[in-house]
């Protein structure tokens, strides 16, 4: 059996009182003697539960506003004075130190201050100090007694004492050590971030990441990879802080897949759909309505949809749920989920679907970080976006009015393809996708092809990608990529151009009497 630690005083000090007032009176019927911190000693105090003040303790009263209180040799000399340390129990006895056995204490609402939009001073105001010191101190004595951060632990705890009859063992202090310092490191990690940000900090010497509330997933990328997902604090509108209304759990694919939906479709005012699939857009369109748009971005592949994820940018409604279970669905993501529709979904009930209350905003991204061998990439979001009036027309001819139109929404949908991207759009829809290619006259092709094979099984006559525009997330090295979606039958093309051979694609396009222009913004997506 493991070490035994027996619990006769414990230490409350709580911002969050969920589950205080059954735990502290758990606690007090095994004769455990409650010591406690302000507004917890009065929650416990208006419960009818008798507690010591920790002032009483220290002889020394709260001052500056509670932000001195706990920070005292009898508060962490109990916390970190070793059981078995003879030398550790001399000092406590000659400065009249009682040891503490159990900890609870969870800090400042930091993180939800900052959210909440409170001002720079509220927001340090709300920097926990006491907090994090004593658990550290108690985590790093939990040899000597058991430390406890959040609520959800209370009910382990007080089965971890039933079963031995008022103490916790070694293996279970351990585990809640552990917790307790992953909860100070994504604590300071906030604070860090927030206050890099507050002061225009971009590049800090030293990266804070920080998560919570673990969900394990069935698995990664692969089943034989393990997977989790992390909250953060952020309320950006999309998969992470969505509602999901019915369907099985969300996979590590779905997630990723679904996110990439979702920021691509939030990146247009009019009604818009993206279907996904592994991450890259298999069809994207705009409509006068979501039904239409829908109707539209199916046409692009079809054959790719099927079992795809379909996000949209505004309610989805009943007409629209019948639509979309037509075909088999893995996920549908949406700002707001009508009732009718509701009741529609319910008879797909392995369908996912996620209602997310709003929209992101595609002009503000969030960091991405990435891991490789012996560190992290971190990055700005990928926020770039062009408007009409700064498009640079660099060919003899203009695009007309429907084209300008068509390129600024191939161009938004190329933002989210993976690099080398291709991407052709007419009357507001995608009709050719190339992804993922080493050439970008490959991707041209690829595109141009699937345009051709959606045509095919749609019965028409000619390809979807003839009268098209063709958007590329980098400059053509060559003339060769463009000339490929000139073949395809595109009449004008959206790219950033700053190639050294830009006069030679230039040339080419005037030669076959095409429009281009050039948006000064690369947006690859590795």
């Amino acid at each position: 059996m493991s070490e035994l630690i027996s619990i006769k005083k414990a230490l409350l000090s709580v911002s969050d009182k969920t589950g205080l007032i059954p735990l502290a009176e758990k606690l007090s019927r095994y004769d455990v003697e409650i010591i406690s911190t302000g507004g917890t000693a009065s929650a416990l105090k208006s419960s009818g539960i008798a507690s010591t003040d920790v002032a009483e303790i220290t002889e020394f009263p709260e001052i500056m506003g509670g932000r001195v209180k706990t920070l005292h040799p009898k508060i962490h000399g109990g916390l970190l004075g070793k059981r078995r340390d003879k030398n550790h129990q001399v000092a406590m006895t000659e400065n009249e130190i009682i040891p503490i056995d159990l900890l609870v204490c969870n800090l400042y609402p930091f993180e939800t201050t900052v959210q909440s939009g409170s001002d720079f001073d509220v927001c340090i105001e709300n920097i926990d100090i006491g907090g994090p010191a004593m658990i550290r101190a108690a985590a790093k004595n939990h040899e000597s007694l058991t430390v406890i951060t959040d609520p959800i632990d209370y009910d382990a705890l007080l089965d971890e004492i039933e079963k031995f009859k008022g103490s916790t063992s070694l293996e279970f202090r351990q585990k809640l050590a552990a917790e307790a310092f992953s909860r100070t490191a994504a604590y300071d990690s906030e604070i860090a971030n927030w206050f890099c940000k507050e002061v225009n900090i971009k590049n800090p010497k030293f990266l804070t990441v920080a998560g919570s509330n673990p969900k394990t997933l069935r698995y990664g990328e692969n089943p034989h990879q393990s997977a989790s997902f992390y909250k953060t604090s952020s309320d950006r509108k999309g998969v992470g802080n969505a509602i999901q209304i019915q369907g099985k759990e969300l996979s590590y694919n779905n997630l990723n897949d679904t996110d990439a939906a979702f920021e691509l479709v939030a990146e247009f005012d009019q009604p818009a759909v993206a279907i996904i699939k592994h991450a890259n857009p298999c069809g994207v369109a705009i409509g006068t309505n979501l039904m239409e748009a829908y109707q539209k971005a199916l046409r692009c592949d079809q054959t790719s949809a099927f079992g795809g994820i379909v996000a949209i940018n505004a309610e989805l409604t009943e007409e629209l749920a019948n639509e979309i279970t037509k075909i088999f669905t893995e996920v549908i993501i949406a700002p707001h989920v009508s009732k009718e529709a509701k009741k529609v979904l319910m008879g797909k009930k392995n369908l996912r679907v996620l209602d997310t209350g709003g929209l992101p905003d595609p002009k503000v991204m969030e960091n991405s970080i990435k891991r490789i061998a012996g560190g992290f990439l971190s990055q700005d979001g990928d926020s770039g976006r062009v408007e009409e009036e700064k498009l640079q027309v660099v060919t003899e001819r203009h695009p007309n009015d429907r084209e300008f139109k068509d390129l600024l929404i191939a161009h938004r949908i190329a933002k989210h393809v993976k690099s080398n991207a291709i991407v052709y759009v007419k009357d507001g829809a995608s009709v050719g996708i190339g992804a993922g290619q080493m050439s970008r006259v490959d991707a041209s092709r690829i595109a141009a092809s699937k345009a051709q094979d959606a045509s095919v099984s749609l019965g028409l006559e000619k390809s979807m990608s003839i009268g098209s525009v063709v958007a590329s997330d980098a400059f053509f090295p060559f003339a060769d990529g463009l000339l490929s979606a000139i073949e395809a039958g595109a009449t004008a093309v959206i790219q950033p151009g700053g190639s050294v051979r830009d006069r030679e694609v230039i040339d080419a396009a005037n030669e076959k009497g095409i429009a281009m222009v050039m948006t000064g913004i690369r947006n690859f997506r590795h």
